[in-house]
C-alpha cells in the first residue's frame, strides 16, 4: 500500500499542517469512517475517555483497513472514533508522534523508507526490526500481515504495446526510452527514495518529466488511461490494472522493498486492542486484500460494509 509511496498530500502543506497539529487536538467524531469531522485536525485529544482514536491516509484502502481495525476492536467492546483521510503520512505520523491519533494502518517498508531512507532492510521481519527502532519512542508497530500492498511503477496498455513490454519486464527495461515518457503519482514521491530518488540511483532513470497528481488513486488512474502520463506509481491490490491490461513492471532492485499492512499504535494501546488487531492481521494476506479493495475500487461497495462483512466471515466479530 506510500505514500511512498503512499500517501497524497504535498510535504510543504504537511509540514505546516504537523506544525498546527503540536497545539490542536483531534475531535470526537461519528462511529462510522465516512463520519469525521471535515477537520481532521480538530478537537479532543486521542487518550480522552479511553477512546481509540484510529486515523486513516487519503485513499481508499487505508480507509478499508481502518474501518477493519475499528470494528474488530468496537467488536471486543473497545469504544472508537475514526479520523479519516487526514493526508499524506507526513501529516498522519506527526499526529500519531503527539498522541492526537492511537492507532493506524500502515505499511511496514514504506514507513521505515519514511524514517530513514538510507534502511535497506533484506526481508519483512528485517524490516519490522529495523522500523521498531527507528519509531518515536511513544509508538509501536504489531504483527504484520501476510498482506502486502505495494508500490509499483505501472505502464499503459498503449506504452507496453509501443515499447513491446510484457509481464516480464522490469523497471529497468525503461533506461532506453525514458526521455519519452512522462511519470504521475503522488507530490512527495519526487522527494523519497521509494520514488524519483530511489529510480535515479538504483536504476539510473530521469523522466521526461513527472506530473504530480495523487497516491495510485482516481487522478492518477485516469492520466494512465488517456495516456496523459505513460507510467503510473500504482498499488499492486489496483484492480484497475487486470480491468485495463497494464503491465506492472518488476522491481528486481526492489526498491519498493516489502510492504506488509501493519498496525501503528500508541504502546498505550491495551493489550484486548492489541490481541483483537493481531487476530486481524493473521487473517489478512494479499489474495485477500485485493478482493476487498475490488469490491470497493470496482464495484462501489462502502468500505465499512467490506470490512464488517470480512470480520463476519473471518470470525472476528459477530
Amino acid at each position: 500500500m506510500t505514500t511512498t509511496g503512499i500517501s497524497g498530500r504535498p510535504t510543504r502543506i504537511a509540514a505546516a499542517l504537523i506544525a498546527s497539529a503540536a497545539t490542536v487536538s483531534l475531535a470526537a467524531c461519528g462511529s462510522s469512517s465516512s463520519a469525521g469531522s471535515s477537520n481532521p485536525l480538530a478537537g479532543s485529544s486521542a487518550s480522552a475517555g479511553g477512546t481509540i482514536v484510529i486515523g486513516s491516509n487519503n485513499f481508499a484502502e487505508s480507509t478499508l483497513l481502518a474501518d477493519i481495525y475499528g470494528e474488530a476492536l468496537k467488536a471486543k467492546g473497545l469504544t472508537v472514533q475514526y479520523k479519516p483521510n487526514i493526508g499524506s503520512r507526513e501529516v498522519s505520523y506527526g499526529l500519531m508522534k503527539n498522541g492526537s491519533i492511537t492507532l493506524m494502518p500502515e505499511y511496514n517498508g514504506n514507513l521505515l523508507g519514511y524514517l530513514d531512507k538510507t534502511a535497506t532492510p533484506t526481508s519483512s521481519d528485517d524490516t519490522d526490526t529495523q522500523l521498531s527502532a527507528k519509531l518515536a519512542p511513544n509508538l509501536k508497530v504489531l504483527n504484520p500481515a501476510a498482506a502486502q500492498d505495494k508500490d509499483s511503477l505501472t505502464v499503459n496498455s498503449k506504452t507496453a504495446a509501443k515499447y513491446n513490454l510484457t509481464a516480464d519486464s522490469s523497471i529497468a527495461d525503461l533506461q532506453k526510452i525514458m526521455g519519452d515518457l512522462t511519470l504521475g503519482g503522488a507530490p512527495e514521491f519526487q522527494t523519497r527514495q521509494q520514488g524519483l530518488l530511489g529510480l535515479k540511483s538504483d536504476y539510473g532513470l530521469t523522466f521526461k518529466s513527472f506530473k504530480a497528481l495523487d497516491a495510485g488513486g482516481a487522478l492518477t488512474e485516469a492520466a494512465l488511461k488517456s495516456d496523459d502520463i505513460q507510467v503510473g506509481d500504482i498499488f499492486t491490490t489496483d484492480s484497475t490494472i487486470t480491468a485495463d491490461n497494464w503491465i506492472v513492471l518488476k522491481d528486481p532492485k526492489n526498491l519498493f522493498g516489502f510492504q506488509n499492512v501493519i498496525p501503528l499504535a500508541q504502546k498505550t494501546l491495551p493489550q484486548n486492542a492489541v490481541d483483537a488487531l493481531n487476530a486481524v492481521s493473521a487473517k489478512l494476506d494479499t489474495a485477500t486484500l485485493l478482493d476487498l479493495d475490488t469490491k470497493i475500487g470496482a464495484k462501489g461497495a462502502d468500505p465499512m460494509t467490506v470490512a464488517d462483512d470480512w470480520l463476519k466471515t473471518a470470525g472476528l466479530s459477530s
